[in-house]
Parts: C-alpha cells; structure tokens; sequence
C-alpha cells in the first residue's frame, strides 16, 4: 500500500473482512448427470437448513436452468455450506453475491 495514503485523513482503507460481512457471497450448484433429485435435496437440507419444499425447488431450478443458488452469506458461511454439498460430489462455487 502507498504510504502517502494512510497519512491522508480524507482516504481510508476496508478491510478484508468488512468486505466479505457487507458484500453476501452465494453458493451455486451445478447440474450433472450423476446425482438424483433425492440426493441433490437431502444433501441441500442437510447443508443450508433449507426446508423440503425449498431444497425442493433449488434442486428443479439445478435440473432446468443448469444451475442455481442455494445458499447467500457470509463468504466463511457459503464455504461451509459449499464443502457439505461436495461431500457426494456435487459440483459447486462459492462466488461473490451480485
């Protein structure tokens, strides 16, 4: 970093952190041909909390869109929730929220 700016009353610096709490990164899993309807919902409860009927539509979402959201957080939060879905393999990203 230039020094010259931190003697600068009129320009400041954020954090890392501050970034990843004000900026919500998301989850996305991608569609394949390998998992069920079944094993894609249970592994999406299992890893966001998310209802039946919500895993439910994500994973419909997966299957026509080839793609979906399931999760919004916390970027420690989405790759907790991204390393449970990949425990069967499910093919998944943690991005930046948009």
């Amino acid at each position: 970093m230039n020094p010259d700016v931190l003697d600068r009353p009129d320009v400041f610096t954020v954090s890392d952190e501050a970034v990843e709490a004000a900026f919500p990164w998301q989850v996305i899993i991608f569609n394949d041909d390998v998992h069920t309807f079944d094993e894609v919902i249970f592994q999406i409860q299992k890893a966001t909390g998310a209802s039946l009927q919500a895993a439910f539509e994500i994973t419909v979402e997966i299957h026509t869109k080839g793609k979906a959201v399931c999760f919004e957080g916390e970027v420690s939060a989405c790759e907790r929730v991204a390393n449970i879905l990949r425990e069967i393999s499910l093919s998944v990203e943690v991005v930046p929220g948009r």
